[in-house]
């Protein structure tokens, strides 16, 4: 056993009741939680950690681990509970770190954030390992991360940065208008890449035309090609994080989410900026904050609510949704999904045209989205035959469109995986286990652990409840088999 991954065994220690809390909660034994923080370590590229129930003993009677242990705890924990558990929450210590890799609460600042993006999308790729980075990180929730968004709304005048100052002179690094054009095709084509084959698969490269962005960035260039730069660093940045946040790197995505919004507020670009608040509300939902999560979507919307494109409001509308159903409000999540269908409707109307980041939300996504709400509504209200019944037809629209859409794999197999719930909440095992082997099917193609975590989770409700039906035995059995639980690089 490695004894690096502990601060020593100094006379005097207390038992550490919130960590034994969360523990006798969790329902893992001593091996068990050593056996997952090993397998973590691996996966993070930490090969030196070596820890047993020995250790685990070491910590609950008070023995403050070394990074990247407390890191790992946070998220091991996080994932069992489905909500955020701080390391702070567990009674242990975290590592001072600098404002570059620590924290939500940044500068509004042009030539700050070019900074940020630059050395957070740098130590990213140095340290190119799966989740590496994020061991350094913690997920900010609550007011530590609502109040600082809120300064999105604040009026600043754009500060554009100036060449970065190193000791000498830099050459100018003029670009043309095809130049920025081929920039901002690069990052639709990434978009789409992603849709097909998941988040794990191009990550890397999309860090590295973000950091290639800011090194444009901090050359002189006229103000209009720096707003559009801009545009697109904040773009590639939300990318980032949706693929960091879809492989289950969550602070390494949260942080590039906080980063895209400050490009985007220095852009000048409101629509923009809502999406990404958006997408951080989506995680805040994952991670079983909804509270947060609606308190991002009606910062989104309020900040675009003179500009914002009928699907873009449509799209705000449908996550407000998914939030209120989270938080257990069943009128105000049949408003918020009515609202959405207007404007849905609206845009099919409307001849206004729309970034490339939008186009994702179409009606597939639209029903998918919605019928999630009334799904999660069904879990909240224990279980409820009603509304997954109100669910049912919605779903089973997306899992229609999405199968007539080849570039949109992932979010065919959630939605398929989210039919497959919707039968089990009603009861209907043989039905929910040939959805959820299509699913499989393309679970092995595209490289996305929340496709795969949701699978999973899905097959083990079946086992837990439905563990005699022969089609579930055998769907479990195949999961086992063709969906192992291992990590690769991203």
């Amino acid at each position: 056993m490695s004894g690096s991954d502990a601060d020593g065994r100094g006379e005097g220690k207390r038992p550490n009741g919130r960590l034994g809390s969360w523990f006798v909660r969790s329902g893992w034994s001593k091996g068990e939680l050593a056996r997952q923080v090993n397998r973590r370590a691996r996966q993070i590229g930490a090969h030196h950690i070596s820890t047993d129930t020995s250790r685990v003993r070491r910590w609950l009677d008070g023995e403050q681990p070394r990074e990247p242990i407390p890191r790992i705890l946070s998220e091991l924990f996080s994932e069992r509970f489905g909500t955020v558990v701080a390391i702070e929450d567990l009674g242990l210590r975290t590592a001072h770190q600098s404002p570059s890799v620590s924290g939500v609460d940044l500068p509004w600042a042009g030539h700050q954030t070019v900074e940020l993006l630059s050395d957070f999308s740098r130590s990213d790729l140095m340290l190119a390992r799966r989740g590496f980075l994020g061991t350094s990180l913690a997920l900010s929730a609550g007011p530590a991360l609502v109040e600082p968004m809120q300064r999105w709304l604040v009026p600043t005048p754009p500060s554009r940065p100036g060449p970065a100052d190193s000791g000498g002179v830099r050459r100018p690094c003029r670009l043309s208008k095809p130049e920025l054009d081929l920039l901002e095709s690069t990052t639709a084509m990434f978009r789409q890449w992603d849709a097909q084959c998941g988040g794990g698969l191009r990550r890397k490269a999309v860090v590295g035309q973000l950091h290639e962005v800011t090194d444009l960035l901090q050359e002189p260039q006229p103000a209009a090609v720096s707003g559009r730069l801009f545009t697109c660093a904040a773009e590639l940045a939300e990318l980032a994080g949706w693929m960091s946040y879809d492989v289950g790197l969550q602070p390494t995505a949260q942080k590039y989410f906080v980063l895209a919004l400050h490009a985007a507020k220095e852009a000048g670009d409101k629509p923009l900026g809502s999406y990404i608040l958006s997408s951080m509300s989506r995680q805040m939902i994952h991670l079983g904050r909804p509270d947060d999560a609606l308190e991002l979507i009606h910062l989104a919307q309020y900040g675009s609510r003179e500009c914002a494109t009928p699907r873009t409001q449509a799209m705000l509308y449908a996550m407000e949704a998914r939030a209120y159903a989270n938080m257990g409000q069943p009128s105000k999540t049949k408003r918020a999904v009515r609202m959405a269908e207007d404007a849905f409707a609206d845009a099919l109307e409307s001849p206004e045209p729309e970034p490339d980041w939008i186009r994702f939300f179409s009606e597939a996504e639209l029903n998918g989205e919605n019928a999630h709400s009334y799904r999660d509504l069904a879990y909240v209200a224990g279980r409820s035959p009603m509304y997954a019944s109100l669910a049912a037809p919605v779903m089973e629209r997306a899992v229609e469109l999405f199968g007539e859409d080849a570039e949109h794999q992932r979010s065919y197999a959630l939605n398929l995986v989210g039919m497959a719930t919707v039968h089990l909440l009603k009861r209907e095992p043989e039905q929910s286990t040939r959805l959820a082997e299509q699913a499989l099917h393309i679970a092995r193609r595209v490289r996305s652990e929340r496709v795969n975590t949701r699978l999973r989770k899905t097959v083990d409700t079946a086992a837990r409840d439905f563990g005699d039906v022969p089609e579930v035995v055998y769907l479990t059995d195949l999961i086992t088999a063709q969906l192992p639980e291992t990590a690769e690089a991203v």
